[in-house]
């Protein structure tokens, strides 16, 4: 896998997002690592794609009447198979971290790369995602400097838990050494 110039992977499906801006920094160093599933705890189905493209029913599920009109999207989404969609080219700010802040620089979405996990905080996530995420990172890597990879709960702690417990850091160590 590579990134183009143009910030796109060159594996994967590429569904544009509404929810994305310039970024007030060219520097890209940090990659922010999520999970999410809609419904909550539920896999497979369209709401994240229908949530980062502004297009949740909120009468399609309890839950989306809380969030359907929320702006928010990622760079990346690794599916439970592994599949990767792509919602922003890397070049462009995607509205993944909110209020955030890492080594005491605020506004991560200035200078960070979301990739979300479907998944949530009470179960493990699948080998073929890690298998994606390990060629992501080392994509992003090579077209950017990268200095840290860290967990939304890492920049966001108290208000963010993801990307959760059953997240494997270690097997992502060993992916960057």
């Amino acid at each position: 896998m590579t990134i183009s110039d143009a910030g796109f992977a060159s594996q994967g499906v590429y569904i544009p997002s509404p929810n994305f801006d310039s970024r007030s920094e060219n520097e890209i160093s940090l990659i922010v690592i999520h999970n999410i599933s809609l419904p909550p705890n539920q896999y497979g189905g369209n709401g994240i794609i229908e949530l980062f493209t502004n297009q949740l029913n909120p009468d399609e599920h309890p839950y989306y009447a809380g969030i359907h009109t929320r702006k928010v999207s990622s760079h990346f989404l690794i599916r439970r198979d592994g599949r990767l969609i792509q919602f922003v080219s890397s070049l462009n700010r995607a509205w993944h971290a909110g209020i955030s802040n890492w080594q005491g620089r605020e506004r991560c979405n200035d200078f960070s790369v979301g990739i979300e996990l479907e998944g949530s905080d009470f179960e493990i996530f699948e080998n073929a995602q890690y298998q994606t995420l390990e060629n992501l990172i080392a994509a992003l890597s090579k077209a950017y400097e990268i200095q840290a990879i860290v967990g939304h709960s890492d920049i966001a702690p108290g208000r963010k838990t993801d990307p959760g417990p059953y997240f494997d850091w270690a097997r992502l160590d060993k992916i960057n050494h």
